[in-house]
């Protein structure tokens, strides 16, 4: 996306805060593996939406004054032997190219700008992304910088942007739609050649090479999130990652993935025998989770509360299991969906979005239909991509094969 989509993304946030203040977001740096190793870095994800710079020990920093917006970049500076390391750094005029911010600082300096504009800028509020969502999380910079200012100045209000970066992010823009719409490509694509690959005795690892295969074809050399693929047993722990299970002659095959494009995360699930050919028990349950969706894409349109959406998937997924045999009353239905069946997507692949809202046109949400039947040995998810439009939805990833008949015609033609 163009830097113009990130210059709009802090404009509408520097829109929302109280003059006088400072707003302060950090990219975040990558943590410690073992020894002298560390993770690969993984920006963080509001501070990427605002900037699209993903460079570790970045910080935004922004005056929001009565007089107007002044809004800097701290960056890393050249480091000759650093880079010959961990590789070159960005230089001002590449980030002002992705960013659009005009306006760069070394690093070093920072606590003292901080200073600066505290002591004589009249600021009397600083705003802060805290994003834990549990109490045990490591503190980011955030919390540590707020720690240090309750300290040292604590007539200063400290304040959370969460909130107001919630709201941002559950609209997507068309640039956000249609880099969802590549990544919904790049994914289907992927997903095909699982199925034509897919054979009895294969392991979940080459099942993942595969995917991983077509992706780096597309130049996405990371998928969205860490692909979760298994066959037989396997598919009954919902986040599975060990990839190292083989399929046998009639197992289901279970993938949840999807790809990142332009920062826009994906998320799709489909489930198919390894064989290539349903049986009697994997065509019913299938088409339980096949109706199901169907239905939802039917209804599904703007006013409706978000938090009804997966109460709403759990109904008609019981009717279609009562009127199959499987289910005898609705309190058995935790018996065979296990987890929810909605949640946003973006930014993030669970994105952060207002809490308590209504559908709303520029919505991307999942719709996810599992049914695991531990005493079948049938578990699977069928999964797709919900936009919210004027007057209805569209599933963006419709054209990713999810009928029993095009399924099996796939895998028929190859195999």
């Amino acid at each position: 996306m163009k830097k113009e989509f990130y210059r709009e993304n802090r404009a509408t946030l520097y829109g929302s805060v109280e003059k006088n203040s400072l707003v302060i977001v950090f990219a975040g740096r990558a943590p410690k593996r073992s020894n002298d190793e560390n993770y690969e870095f993984y920006a963080n994800r509001n501070f990427l939406y605002l900037t699209n710079i993903e460079q570790e020990n970045t910080v935004l920093m922004t005056a929001v004054l009565e007089e107007g917006v002044d809004e800097f970049l701290y960056i890393l500076p050249p480091d000759a032997m650093a880079e010959r390391w961990t590789g070159r750094r960005l230089k001002p005029d590449e980030i002002e190219e992705l960013s659009g911010i005009s306006r760069t600082k070394y690093l070093d300096p920072f606590m003292n700008s901080l200073w600066l504009y505290l002591r004589t800028k009249g600021i009397e509020r600083i705003y802060l992304d805290f994003d834990k969502l549990e109490d045990q999380e490591a503190d980011t910079e955030s919390y540590r910088l707020a720690r240090y200012l309750q300290k040292e100045f604590p007539f200063i209000q400290i304040k959370n942007l969460q909130e107001q970066l919630r709201r941002q992010r559950t609209i997507k823009k068309p640039c956000e739609i249609e880099a969802l719409r590549k990544a919904e490509e790049i994914t289907g694509e992927a997903i095909i050649a699982m199925m034509k690959a897919s054979r009895p005795g294969m392991y979940e690892y080459q099942y993942k090479a595969e995917f991983d295969y077509v992706l780096a074809q597309h130049g996405v050399l990371m998928s969205g999130f860490p692909s979760i693929i298994s066959s037989g047993e396997n598919n009954f722990c919902i986040h599975y990652y060990d990839y190292r299970g083989q399929a046998k002659d009639g197992d289901m095959i279970l993938n949840d993935v999807g790809a990142r494009w332009e920062h826009e995360i994906n998320d799709v699930s489909r489930g198919w025998p390894c064989n290539g050919k349903f049986t009697e028990k994997q065509k019913l349950l299938y088409q339980c989770a096949y109706n199901t969706s169907e239905h939802m894409f039917q209804i599904l349109k703007p006013g409706i509360p978000i938090q009804d959406v997966d109460k709403m998937i759990r109904e008609y997924c019981y009717e279609q299991l009562h009127a199959a045999g499987v289910c005898d009353s609705y309190d058995e239905i935790g018996t065979y969906m296990w987890h929810g069946g909605a949640h946003h997507i973006g930014f993030d692949v669970h994105d952060i979005v207002s809490r308590n809202i209504k559908t709303a046109p520029g919505m991307v949400f999942c719709v996810d239909v599992g049914i695991y039947h531990e005493e079948w040995g049938i578990g699977f998810r069928l999964e797709d991509n919900c936009l919210i439009t004027e007057n209805g939805c569209e599933n963006l990833s419709a054209a990713i094969p999810r009928t029993i008949e095009e399924i099996e015609a796939i895998m028929k033609k190859e195999n």
